[in-house]
């Protein structure tokens, strides 16, 4: 049976600000825990006006702390960003404070532009093969430390929080199954490498400490109401925010229009309609046909959901929906 979880970024709405966002994110993590979805997860992006999850680990601590069951992690930290003790010694005191309900996904993207980078960074010297070093450092780390270890995370070491590999290229499923380590693909945003990544993962897949088989985590957007038409006009908002961000105005999350993608260059038209297959829009029964096919059609273990809506109310509407659904086809 596939497990289905939550992807929030804690979108700030036009009219809005970071305080609302952070509150609203709290509040919909524990609705979905009452609704059963097995994590919430939340992203590090840097210098989006529209995105309230920069500072990733204080807002896990943030939605743990109010919340009791449901796993909260991260997807992902950035680690290129940072240096692997620090993220051991910041998921070390979140799994001291919450044991067995942290989960730390970590990708290799900036999550941001290359001006806010170098900010992040202070140096960009930084190569696609580190990452792969670092994430085995920051497994060490998080280990019971060795009798000659000079340098301990404290907290973290012993405390072993669960690693992921995002992605949204080859690269990541290669890595994921190497270490084997349970990959998540954002779909969700980037789906064009979907299916060859999810082959590679499992052909590749090894055996490790964590994990004895492979597990697959697909990003898939979701914008469910009690009818197709406003299902329709709430997915505008993201569409909007999706469109201005490739044209690099990304802003805060816009209102929903009428017939938004009739507005659409036909390049834009297709970036979405490439999209729309991993993707569920429309009432309850609409969307348990898609995610039903999708599933199908992938196989995965585990779908995180993103569901951005400028309403807050219709945007728990839309997870309660899918959380039906869920109960059905599991």
């Amino acid at each position: 049976m596939p497990l289905f979880s939550v992807l929030d970024l804690a979108p700030v709405c036009e009219g809005s600000n970071a305080t609302t966002a952070l509150h609203n994110a709290l509040d919909l993590a524990q609705h979905v825990e009452k609704w059963g979805f097995s994590r919430y997860w939340v992203a590090e992006h840097h210098n989006f006006p529209g995105i309230a999850s920069a500072a990733t680990s204080v807002l896990i601590g943030y939605i743990a702390g109010g919340t009791s069951t449901i796993r909260v992690g991260a997807g992902g930290i950035m680690l290129p960003n940072h240096a692997p003790l620090m993220i051991a010694e910041q998921f070390g005191t979140l799994a001291s404070l919450y044991p067995d309900r942290i989960d730390l996904g970590l990708g290799r993207a900036p999550g941001t532009d290359q001006l806010t980078m170098q900010a992040l960074r202070r140096s960009l010297s930084q190569e696609v093969g580190d990452f792969p070093r670092d994430v085995t450092e920051l497994q060490h780390f998080l280990k019971e430390p060795d009798a000659a270890q000079k340098i301990v995370a404290t907290p973290g070491a012993g405390t072993n929080v669960p690693l992921w590999i995002l992605g949204s290229s080859l690269f990541g499923a290669q890595l994921a199954a190497m270490l084997g380590l349970p990959f998540a693909f954002a779909s969700h945003f980037a789906p064009a490498a979907m299916d060859q990544a999810i082959e590679i993962y499992r052909e590749n897949f090894k055996p490790s400490e964590q994990l004895e088989k492979p597990h697959v985590m697909l990003g898939y957007n979701v914008c469910a109401a009690d009818s197709p038409e406003e299902a329709d006009l709430l997915r505008s908002s993201s569409l909007q925010s999706f469109v201005n961000m490739r044209k690099g105005a990304a802003g805060k999350l816009p209102p929903p229009i009428a017939n938004f993608e009739a507005t659409l260059s036909a390049p834009e038209q297709q970036m979405l309609h490439q999209m729309a297959r991993c993707a569920a829009v429309g009432n309850a029964d609409m969307i348990e046909d898609q995610i039903k096919k999708f599933l199908k059609e992938t196989e995965a273990d585990e779908l995180i959901i993103a569901s951005s809506i400028f309403d807050h109310k219709a945007r728990l509407h839309s997870y309660e929906l899918t959380a039906e659904v869920a109960g059905r086809i599991n």
